[in-house]
């Protein structure tokens, strides 16, 4: 009995210190699972064209859309862009390693990179999690690392004063961390 006390001290004490930078996600050993319409298959490119209510699903991670782009590198690594037409947006969820949380994110087009584990939303961005939500014109959010940069644009950044130009703002709503998040909107989606 004292071995599995200290163990789960040990356990508790780990999942409290803040994630390492290149930690690997539990999904990233999952199998990738796909449903949609259709699909073109290019074995010799090593590409895969997933059309018509697209649904990918790897352990925890889900993005749902109109049409999914699957590429495979040399390395065995999957990448994907997924976009959605007629002004709706893409869908992305994954339960976040370090605590459990859900990480809800959507735009009008996301990219992932298994390798680097990270999602690029494109266009009416926005990522919420645990009750706090960012939104921008674009968010690039490292899985491992658990972080994010949202901007108006890929590669904008604030002028050296720190402020940015009229019309490329970006949002931000922090809950306070004494009131829970809303338990059923986990369940919604």
């Amino acid at each position: 009995m004292t071995r599995r006390l200290a163990a789960l001290a040990l356990i508790s004490i780990l999942l409290q210190a803040p994630a390492p930078v290149h930690a690997q996600s539990p999904d990233r050993s999952q199998p990738v699972d796909i449903d949609a319409d259709k699909v073109t298959v290019d074995d010799r490119n090593k590409v895969h064209v997933f059309e018509g209510n697209v649904v990918l699903t790897q352990g925890s991670m889900t993005i749902k859309g109109d049409k999914i782009v699957v590429t495979q590198d040399t390395a065995g690594f999957h990448n994907g862009v997924a976009t959605a037409g007629g002004g709706k947006l893409v869908y992305f969820r994954q339960k976040r390693a370090s605590d459990g949380a859900w990480i809800d994110g959507e735009a009008e087009r996301i990219e992932y990179n298994s390798q680097h584990e990270r999602a690029k939303l494109f266009n009416r961005a926005q990522i919420k999690n645990a009750g706090d939500m960012v939104r921008g014109q674009y968010i690039e959010y490292d899985i491992a690392a658990e972080n994010y940069l949202v901007t108006d644009a890929p590669g904008t950044r604030p002028s050296r004063s720190g402020e940015s130009p009229p019309g490329n703002r970006v949002h931000v709503t922090i809950q306070p961390k004494n009131n829970k998040p809303d338990p059923s909107a986990d369940e919604a989606r």
